[in-house]
């Protein structure tokens, strides 16, 4: 502030010292008073307050002993990557590394806690043959685009983006300059995929009113299968989904 009050002659007014300040720092003023007129005139221009996406919820902390992903985190304990990332945002890559001689931490809902403590072996195992798998020569990499336009459709969030695609949410988020997780339904992402670009890739497989549970499956995987959200299918079945049974009749719409 004092450069550019230097710059312009001695002015101290913000309007006059506006164009001798680095274009950021130019823009906070405006932004400030922006957002105090938005809260004070809100209802005049139809602005309601809107329920946070992500309550607060009890959390706690496990000191991680290998590294994994919160991908893998989120596939295990079937919870949203979305909660995952948001409960740990140091984690810019979406991996928590073991390094000698440092402690990484990850933080989870309770029940995710839960969860992930009473299996931990399993997990890091599951972490590391996903490591493994993704390490070795995919013969359909050879085939796979070097690179697609993907339109944001309604229902559409990175993760499952992501995971169509054979891709990471970090590879998302660098390759198109995002800075969180928010999409605009007609926004365009550009994709490098892993997986060969077919016409079950590229479609989303309609959602059915109601799914029946089989052996095997994971509040995880019917999500992605259906292009919906794990916290979509926990509200529209409470009290269902803590303990997944097969046979349990599941609604999704």
């Amino acid at each position: 502030m004092n450069k550019a009050i230097r710059r312009s002659g001695g002015y101290k007014n913000y309007w006059n010292l506006r164009p001798y300040l680095p274009r950021e720092t130019a823009g906070y003023v405006p932004a400030f008073q922006a957002m105090v007129y938005l809260y004070t005139y809100a209802s005049e221009h139809g602005f309601q307050p809107a329920q946070t996406a992500y309550k607060t919820i009890a959390t706690d902390t496990i000191r991680v002993k290998k590294m994994i992903s919160l991908e893998h985190v989120a596939q295990f304990t079937d919870e949203d990557m979305e909660t995952i990332q948001f409960h740990n945002p140091s984690y810019k890559l979406d991996i928590i590394p073991a390094v000698s001689g440092r402690n990484y931490y990850l933080r989870l809902p309770v029940r995710a806690a839960g969860k992930f403590v009473s299996s931990e072996d399993a997990v890091y195992a599951f972490a590391k043959a996903e490591f493994d798998k993704k390490e070795k020569p995919l013969p359909e990499l050879v085939k796979a685009e070097s690179r697609v336009v993907y339109r944001v459709k309604n229902g559409d969030y990175l993760g499952k983006i992501a995971n169509k695609y054979g891709v990471k949410v970090s590879q998302l988020k660098r390759w198109n300059s995002l800075r969180s997780n928010n999409l605009k339904i007609g926004q365009r992402l550009y994709i490098h995929p892993r997986k060969p670009i077919t016409s079950s890739a590229t479609s989303t497989k309609k959602t059915p009113g109601s799914y029946r549970v089989k052996s095997g499956d994971s509040l995880w995987k019917i999500a992605n299968t259906y292009g919906i959200t794990i916290a979509q299918i926990r509200k529209l079945n409470p009290g269902k989904t803590e303990d997944l049974q097969p046979g349990t009749t599941l609604k999704l719409k």
